[in-house]
């Protein structure tokens, strides 16, 4: 994928940055229903930096097998990444495949590579291999979701790079655009990357103004009438989605 073409301004990308996961979900679903499960995890994540908040960039991708003591033996493997990795333009989110998976006998993420990784612009990684050093990758503040962590890194080399990853059950290339937090990751189409803000906006405002209140403006009301108001409320929002975005909204 070409990185220039795709690009989005460091504004967009800041303003995607302060919404969730599920927003962007939302947002997404009003502009490309179709197909959505094969722009999500379909696997169970975890984020070890939650305080951080959300991360979003462009996937950068690597692919790892560190039970692996043969790969050791190519000497300039890590020269060869870190050029590719430092050669692409960020915010850069570096994504991981392991190939021990289900095992984990090392990590490729730790105080070393965070920060040099954080150095040559990379913001976090999603792996579904291990970290470790959590500690000190907070303090980094490279942003980590992973499968599990792990004490050592055992034989941790880059195999290949620049190319199709499968990471959590969903595919990831290079140069897509990620939204990444505690609840896991979506890919952001890029047909759809110029109206994603926008239409992050305009789902959580219309949930603000409608479905929302519907469940929590209940003093004194009867349930007949917070039936009544529910019912009003999912028309009132599918009409603003369907006036917005030729959809129905969530339900």
């Amino acid at each position: 994928m070409n990185f220039e073409k795709s690009r989005l301004s460091h504004a967009d990308l800041l303003g995607l940055k302060r919404w969730n996961t599920p927003t962007i979900y939302n947002a997404l679903e009003q502009l490309a229903p179709e197909n959505l499960h094969q722009m999500v995890n379909r696997e169970e994540t975890r984020d070890f930096m939650p305080h951080q908040g959300p991360m979003i960039g462009y996937a950068v991708t690597v692919v790892i097998q560190p039970g692996n003591p043969e790969h050791r033996n190519n000497k300039v493997a890590w020269s060869e990444y870190r050029a590719y990795m430092g050669n692409m333009p960020g915010p850069k989110i570096v994504v991981v495949q392991d190939l021990d998976k289900p095992e984990a006998y090392g990590a490729f993420w730790g105080e070393v590579n965070s920060n040099r990784h954080r150095a040559l612009g990379c913001v976090g990684t999603i792996t579904d291999g291990a970290i470790r050093d959590l500690d000190e990758m907070n303090s980094s503040g490279f942003k980590a979701i992973a499968r599990r962590m792990c004490v050592g890194h055992a034989f941790s080399t880059p195999v290949r790079w620049n190319c199709e990853v499968e990471v959590f059950g969903t595919r990831v290339r290079p140069g897509d655009l990620v939204h990444a937090d505690k609840h896991g990751f979506i890919i952001i189409p890029l047909a759809h990357q110029e109206r994603i803000l926008e239409a992050a906006r305009f789902m959580d405002d219309s949930e603000c103004e409608t479905v929302i209140p519907s469940g929590t403006d209940t003093a004194g009301k009867s349930i007949s009438e917070i039936l009544d108001e529910i019912n009003r409320s999912n028309l009132e929002n599918a009409r603003r989605c369907k006036e917005k975005f030729d959809k129905n909204g969530e339900w």
